[in-house]
Formats: C-alpha cells, sequence, structure tokens
C-alpha cells in the first residue's frame, strides 16, 4: 500500500501530524487494557500498540454531507452486485435475512436489489425497506435502503416503488461514460448521455427521493473532461452522491487515487456531495483501489461480503473495514467506518450459506486460514507473543479460537506445540456432565476465558476441542437451540470426534434453513446388470400433500432426478 502515496497530488484530508480530540490510542499488553470508549466494546487476545477506535456515535445521516470529515460511509452492495456474481442467487427470505445481518454489522447503506430486473427481486427489496429500514437501534441508527436504476424511468419507478417505504430511501442510477461503452452499447453521444442523466436524476428527485446517487459506469476508463461535465451536471439535477466505478478493475492504486482527486479539484458543485468509489477486483487490486480513493477524498466505499460479484468480483467489505481499522491512523489520514467488526465472521458465514459461494481457505481476514499457524517458526513465534505473527486480533472479527494461538497439526508443527495440543485434548476428554446452557456458550460467548472455564466444568465424553470456536455471534432463539442441541447429541453418540464441520453443519441446518417448498418422504431404487434402472420418488409439498414419480434412467441417481422432476416440473 505504500504506493497509494508515492503521488503527492494525492494528500490524505487528514495528516496524521493533525489533532483529533475524538480519537484515542488502545493499548494492550496482554493482561490490562486501558482505552477509550467506543460504539461497541471488544475484548481483544492480541496484544495490540497501535489500533485506534473512535469515540464518537457514528455521525448525523445526511444523504449530501458527512459532518466527521474522517468518518467514511460503507456502501453494501452483496445483494445487489453479489448475487450477481455467477452461480449466485438469494431467495426473498435469504435476502431478508442478509440485510438483517448488514444492519447488525452497521453498515450506512444496503443496496438491496435491482428491483427492475423482475418482480420477485422487486417484492425482495420492498420486504427490506419495510423492515429492515424501519429498524432503528438505541443510537438512532438505521441504514439507508437503497435500489438500482438504469437512466431510464421505468427502472426508477420500480426503484423507487421498492425502498420508498424505508425511513431512509436512496435510488441508485447509473449510465455508461466511456468512449467503448457508448459507442458500442449505449450508441448515443456524449452530449445525449449527459442529457440522459441529467434527467433521470432530475426525475428521481422529482418523485420525492432526497437521497440520489449517481454513476457513471467505467469511469475508470473514461474522458476525464467529459467525467467532469456530466458530474457536474447531474449535480445541478440534484444528486446527492456520485459514484466512481472502476467497473472491469483496469485502473491501478495511483491511478484510480488520482482519478478521485482530480474529480475532487475539477467538478463543478462537487463540495456539495459525496464521492464515492466501486472498485471490481478483475486484476487482485479492488480493495487497494478502494483505500486510495479513500485516502484522495472519498468519503464512500462500495464494497461486498467475502468481495463476492460480478466476474472477479468487488472490494471485500472486511478487507477495507479491518485495513482502515488496522492502520486508519497511521498510514490513512485517520480515516473510520461505523462497522461492528465484530460481526463480520458472522456476515461472511451466512453470505456463504446462501450464496453457495465458498470462501477460499486463504482469502484475507475470513478465510480458515487466516489466523491459523501451521509452521514451526510461526508457531513458535505465536507461544511467545501474538503480535509476532498476527496483525489484528481474531476476536476483533468476531472468531473466537479452539485454541488462542490459532495453532494447527500437520507437517510442520513444532514438538513443543503437538505436546501442549496432545495435553490440551487429554484434558478435555476428562472433563463429566455436557449441558444445554454450555452448547450456548459455544455459540455465543464472546469471553474465552469464560468459555475454556464452563467447557471444562460442564463437558462430556467426546473431545469438545472442536466445539470451542464456534462462538461466531449466531442468533439463537430457544426453539432452535433445543433443536440444535439434541441434533448434537445424536451426532455426539455416533461420532467419538466432534469436528468444526459437525458443528458449523448443525447450525447451518438450524439457522440457516431456507423456506421448504418440498420435502423428501421416501426413495427407492432399483439398479443392476439388466442396465433398467428405475427410481421412484415420494415427496411432500408445502401443503403436506403426498407426490409420487417413477422414471428411468442411465443410472440410479438419474433416475431419482428425473422422477423429481417428473413431481416439481421445474
Amino acid at each position: 500500500m505504500a504506493s497509494l502515496f508515492t503521488n503527492p497530488a494525492i494528500i490524505p484530508v487528514s495528516q496524521l501530524t493533525s489533532t483529533n480530540p475524538t480519537r484515542f490510542l488502545l493499548y494492550y499488553n496482554g493482561t490490562t487494557a486501558t482505552k477509550a470508549p467506543s460504539i461497541w466494546s471488544t475484548k481483544s487476545s492480541t496484544p495490540f500498540t497501535a489500533i485506534f477506535c473512535s469515540a464518537t456515535r457514528r455521525p448525523e445521516y445526511i444523504p449530501n454531507r458527512i459532518p466527521d470529515p474522517h468518518y467514511v460511509r460503507v456502501f453494501d452492495t452483496t445483494l445487489r452486485d453479489g448475487e450477481q456474481s455467477p452461480g449466485a442467487s438469494m431467495t426473498s427470505k435469504e435476502k431478508v435475512d442478509v440485510a438483517r445481518q448488514l444492519a447488525k454489522l452497521g453498515v450506512d447503506i444496503i443496496e438491496a436489489g435491482f428491483p427492475a430486473a423482475s418482480k420477485d427481486d422487486l417484492e425482495a427489496v420492498r420486504m427490506i425497506a419495510k423492515g429492515v429500514g424501519n429498524e432503528v437501534d438505541e443510537n438512532g441508527y438505521v441504514p439507508v435502503i437503497c435500489g438500482l436504476a438504469r437512466c431510464n424511468k421505468k427502472d426508477i419507478d420500480a426503484s423507487w416503488e421498492a425502498v420508498k417505504h424505508a425511513k431512509r430511501p436512496r435510488i441508485h442510477t447509473f449510465i455508461a461514460t466511456s468512449e467503448i461503452h457508448m459507442k458500442h452499447k449505449l450508441k448515443k453521444t456524449k452530449e445525449e448521455v449527459i442529457e440522459t442523466a441529467r434527467s433521470m436524476v432530475s426525475y428521481a428527485r422529482s418523485l420525492g427521493c432526497d437521497d440520489v446517487e449517481f454513476s457513471p459506469e467505467d469511469a475508470g476508463r473514461s474522458d476525464r473532461e467529459f467525467l467532469y461535465q456530466i458530474l457536474g451536471e447531474v449535480i445541478k439535477a440534484g444528486a446527492t452522491t456520485l459514484n466512481i466505478p472502476d467497473t472491469v478493475g483496469y485502473n491501478m492504486p495511483d491511478e484510480f487515487g488520482q482519478l478521485i482527486a482530480d474529480i475532487k479539484a475539477n467538478t463543478k458543485g462537487i463540495e456539495n456531495v459525496i464521492i464515492s468509489t466501486h472498485c471490481q477486483n478483475d486484476l487482485g487490486l479492488s480493495t487497494a483501489n478502494t483505500l486510495a480513493g479513500a485516502c484522495a477524498g472519498a468519503r464512500q466505499v462500495e464494497v461486498t461480503v467475502n468481495g463476492i460479484g460480478e466476474r472477479a468480483g468487488n472490494a471485500a467489505l472486511e478487507e477495507v473495514v479491518m485495513a482502515l481499522k488496522c492502520r486508519g491512523d497511521q498510514v490513512l489520514g485517520g480515516l473510520y467506518t461505523g462497522i461492528n467488526t465484530e460481526q463480520i465472521i458472522m456476515s461472511s458465514k451466512m453470505v456463504e450459506e446462501f450464496s453457495g459461494l465458498h470462501v477460499q481457505p486463504h482469502k484475507a481476514i475470513v478465510g480458515d486460514n487466516a489466523f491459523a499457524h501451521e509452521s514451526g517458526i510461526h508457531q513458535d513465534g505465536m507461544l511467545k507473543h501474538k503480535n509476532t505473527y498476527e496483525i489484528i486480533s481474531p476476536e476483533d472479527i468476531g472468531l473466537h479460537r479452539s485454541n488462542e494461538s490459532g495453532i494447527v497439526l500437520g507437517k510442520l508443527r513444532i514438538p513443543e506445540a503437538m505436546m501442549i495440543g496432545i495435553l490440551y485434548d487429554l484434558f478435555i476428554s476428562w472433563t463429566p456432565c455436557f449441558k444445554i446452557s454450555t452448547f450456548r456458550g459455544r455459540l455465543q460467548s464472546h469471553v474465552l476465558q469464560r468459555v475454556k472455564l464452563e467447557f471444562f466444568s460442564s463437558m462430556s465424553s467426546i473431545n469438545g476441542s472442536a466445539i470451542l470456536p464456534l462462538q461466531l455471534g449466531y442468533d439463537i432463539d430457544s426453539k432452535d437451540l433445543d433443536d440444535l442441541f439434541w441434533r448434537f447429541k445424536a451426532v455426539a453418540e455416533k461420532k467419538k470426534n466432534i469436528t468444526d464441520d459437525d458443528v458449523m453443519a448443525l447450525v447451518s441446518d438450524v439457522v440457516f434453513q431456507p423456506q421448504v417448498v418440498w420435502k423428501l418422504g421416501d426413495v427407492q431404487v432399483t439398479c443392476g446388470t439388466l442396465e433398467l434402472p428405475m427410481a421412484t420418488v415420494r415427496l411432500i409439498d408445502a401443503n403436506g400433500e403426498e407426490h409420487i414419480a417413477c422414471a428411468n434412467g442411465t443410472g440410479p441417481i438419474d433416475s431419482a432426478y428425473k422422477a423429481i422432476l417428473l413431481i416439481v416440473k421445474v
């Protein structure tokens, strides 16, 4: 990231030498900690000496202005751009659940979808606007609910119809501005594009929406002078946020930072709007470009959970937010967000489950290996002092590990670490009876030491070392917890060792259960050397009615699926 600041024209709004009375140093030496009050209390197991926390509440929401110049709004587009990922799709209920989790995460704006795309999408956005968009917390926080629209009246009408029920609605409209897009996709002149953008922003405002975002699509490859011109016109028409997309992930960090700086310096009326970034990851630079844009003056970042999105994805929310938290005061000009970082892991797991897009093990911040250490050299350092190989605490993102050092058994593991692990597992296997209250603690507790004490005093004759890391902040009501507990007991009776994956699978079955449309009653297959495989399937629909079908196929599995298709007709 050092390259972000090699260009003298890109100057952070707040220099490190400036004083900010609302920000305080957090120091934790491993045994005692002193810190200024923050929006969310956190307990870090990693000794930190240079993490800063905001001592003020989230700034008042004003569409075209942020009272604190250091505050960066987080615009989450997981439900819109993220859902456009090839192979990803969510039901309306799943979208509402994700939106509610994003509110717990504390994002400022939720882009809930593209209402004009389909009736289902419009209805999902409307449900989110009516529900999540009106749930105000004790601090007055409620997320802005945004709908995307192309620059035409039909799209804008659909977007407004969906988001107008929210306490804070926003319409986000866009049109392409690069030469290649205007010539080959739009087949319009620059003058026609400017007129369309100006008139449609004005139309959106005329509907009663006082929060309108405009995006010049493919701004990263657009002519600078043309950008200044069209952005100036939409500002006059009533736009409150100008989003600058690197739509195809083409720009380098210095280049994108300079683009934001140039727009800020040359666009008439720019002081009356918020500048935003939207960076795609085609060259793996989306997070770097987003941070460069923020340092150059952008005060909104458009991101997705796990970085999902079109093609190679978007800037990952967790990467951008944790970069600002970890290095914000040191090298990023004092920038900060209102994100409750302890909800990051829960958000990541939910999006992974619902979208079907798995996170690679080495993914920054939320990957399975992000806080795991196998190399003997690393393990030696971790056992002596966690800061040797961890720059952020896993607890800060809501991750609680089965052992504090994150050591895993592997071919590179040193004898000392191996002995500690063996003794730890042996001690756990001797503990007596297991209770449902302990299971709730495994899932919800945020204090690792307390969890260990409860765990040691109430564990049954199973290896529970894998249960310990499952304190992921899951919200489980009494009925679901009872169901989850008895499922767990059933598995524990059949398996000697309960792994992380076992418990996470059980949680997924209970917490992330989609709405039942069809349920499998029975299936029977016959096959053999006569090459006449057949399957009989009995399905139960949402109303409890039974449907039976038989089918032949090229094998037992093919036969079963063909029988299912005869019933569901999809």
